[in-house]
């Protein structure tokens, strides 16, 4: 279960992977540099599922390891510990490329004029769209009239707006 005064690694892993994610998290922040199987025998997960946990957060820079000679078996190991400084940046991270894709959608929004046939159930098109079917709806025949996106608009501000806010506190 994810509560709120969960450190700031543990809720990112668990937004990016789930329940198994959280518990790998878990574990790296109560043993720095522990093995693969050291976080599968702590968490009860099969060491399938941790590796493939621990790829997931050390693509995404979470978590850094490094290579050791296991002394009593002879080979190589991987030694794992969280970046847990990098996860506020990730989160920044994620939060600038929403706003930006947000901010795309506002300017396609602002710069395109939409028509729509007034079914429910068809989608609206662009005037370039709706021209080249001669004003009829591709998927109804009814007569295609220009659409106002007002609300969309708003609302993809609104959405731009509080990010922004929350991007500002953070610096």
């Amino acid at each position: 279960m994810l509560h709120k005064y969960d450190d700031p690694f543990i809720r990112i892993s668990a937004m990016i992977g789930g329940d198994e994610y959280q518990k790998v998290a878990r574990s790296l922040l109560k043993t720095e540099d522990a093995t693969d199987e050291e976080i599968a025998s702590s968490t009860g997960l099969r060491i399938n599922i941790v590796r493939k946990v621990l790829y997931g957060l050390f693509g995404k820079s979470l978590i850094t390891a490094i290579r050791v000679k296991d002394e009593r078996k002879g080979w190589f190991v991987y030694r794992w510990r969280t970046r847990r400084d990098e996860a506020e940046l990730f989160i920044e991270n994620q939060k600038r490329q929403v706003m930006e894709r947000l901010q795309q959608r506002l300017d396609f929004e602002n710069s395109t004029q939409f028509y729509h046939c007034g079914n429910a159930d068809c989608p609206r098109a662009t005037f370039e769209e709706t021209l080249g079917d001669m004003f009829k709806c591709p998927h109804c025949g009814g007569v295609m009239n220009p659409k106002n996106n007002e609300r969309i608009k708003k609302a993809l501000k609104k959405k731009i707006g509080i990010i922004d806010a929350d991007m500002q506190q953070t610096f």
